[in-house]
């Protein structure tokens, strides 16, 4: 599954720079997570509640940021195992445009899963994935506009 998309953020590119490298901004836009804790400038383990269909799983693993560029672009990828229920894995390259007193923020994200999870069918899978994906981008569109505001 791929997806490409991108957000207009209504503030200035260090500061959305500074909040996708900041963990505890991306605990609270990425859907489902419950923690995530910082173990290095560029790696983090998290643990994230996600409900596919009928499947409901933890799954617990570690994001990796890397292709660092600061402050243009980034990639972010991570890996977690859900138990029985399988595993899923994925990332998403962005990049930061200014744009005036604004920045645009370009992503191509793609997302695997294995196990049990992946029996659910692929355009289940996929469609789930894309809102996932679109819920994080557009709730850290809305926390960094209005850190921005303040």
């Amino acid at each position: 599954m791929d997806l490409i998309g991108e957000e207009r953020i209504t503030a200035p590119r260090d500061i959305v720079w500074a909040a996708l490298n900041d963990p505890e901004v991306l605990k609270q836009c990425i859907p489902g997570c419950q923690t995530l804790e910082l173990k290095s400038p560029t790696e983090l383990s998290a643990a994230v509640k996600l409900k596919v269909g009928p499947v409901s799983a933890t799954f617990n693993g570690e994001v990796t940021l890397s292709n660092i560029n600061a402050p243009e672009s980034y990639t972010i990828s991570g890996e977690g195992k859900g138990g029985i229920a399988g595993f899923a894995k994925g990332g998403a390259d962005v990049v930061l445009k200014e744009d005036g007193a604004e920045t645009i923020l370009q992503y191509a994200a793609r997302a695997q899963v294995g196990g049990k999870i992946a029996q659910l069918g692929a355009r289940l899978i996929d469609s789930t994935s894309q809102k996932l994906a679109r819920q994080f981008f557009s709730d850290f569109n809305a926390a960094v506009s209005a850190k921005a505001a303040q």
